[in-house]
């Protein structure tokens, strides 16, 4: 009888140890998440984004802006309010060069001493009275005088202004044929005057060229 039990004992003991020991194994658990709070999830993340991307974008925008603001610009010491506005219009439209500024300017002052409402001989008056020969340039063929009527008055200027001229003075073809000269830097006022004369076609040279040394000794870069 003692023999049997512990035989019986060894048995179970030795198939306790031959057999894989079975342990419950426990996931972690996942936690519940709706629709509508993965959604939500989602929303959250894209407003963020789109929060760092508009500070990045006014972080370039600032940066531009100063770049703009640190920009220097042509003024002239001792011009009177026409010619000023002026050459800081020419400047807006894209002409940089000190030389191609003040050869522009020479002209006009040869061709009117930026008086916008003369008349060819001298004489003030507005546009309708003068008939040929006015404003700025002294625009003289009926192409160019009744031209500058029709431009100035579809943008909702006067022809006899400064403004309704300088904008006409710059549509005219004549003008296109050098703009692109006109605003590439680096000739000589001699040589600006040369496609000038392309523009404006004058019959008397003048004094245009030494107004145009004059005021480019007159002229400053300002911040």
């Amino acid at each position: 009888m003692l023999l049997q039990t512990i035989t019986a004992l060894s048995f179970t003991v030795a198939s306790a140890f031959s057999s894989p020991l079975l342990l419950p194994v426990y996931a972690p658990s996942v936690p519940d998440i709706s629709t509508d709070t993965l959604e939500l999830t989602i929303q959250d993340y894209q407003k963020q984004s789109e929060t760092k991307s508009k500070k990045l974008n006014t972080k370039e925008h600032t940066a531009q802006t100063e770049v703009e603001k640190k920009e220097k610009i042509w003024k002239c010491k001792g011009c009177n309010q026409q010619e000023s506005y002026a050459l800081e219009y020419l400047q807006k439209k894209g002409i940089k060069d000190k030389n191609a500024l003040a050869t522009i300017l020479g002209n006009i002052k040869q061709e009117s001493n930026f008086i916008p409402n003369i008349c060819e001989g001298g004489a003030r008056t507005d546009y309708e009275s003068c008939g040929a020969g006015y404003g700025l340039i002294q625009w003289t063929s009926s192409e160019r005088y009744y031209g500058l009527g029709r431009v100035a008055r579809s943008i909702g200027t006067s022809p006899s202004s400064i403004e309704g001229q300088l904008q006409f003075m710059m549509s005219e073809p004549q003008w296109k044929q050098i703009e692109y000269q006109m605003k590439t830097p680096g000739r000589s006022i001699d040589g600006y005057m040369n496609l000038a004369y392309r523009w404006i076609g004058w019959g008397i040279h003048g004094a245009r060229t030494d107004f145009a040394y004059r005021y480019s000794n007159k002229m400053y870069l300002d911040s």
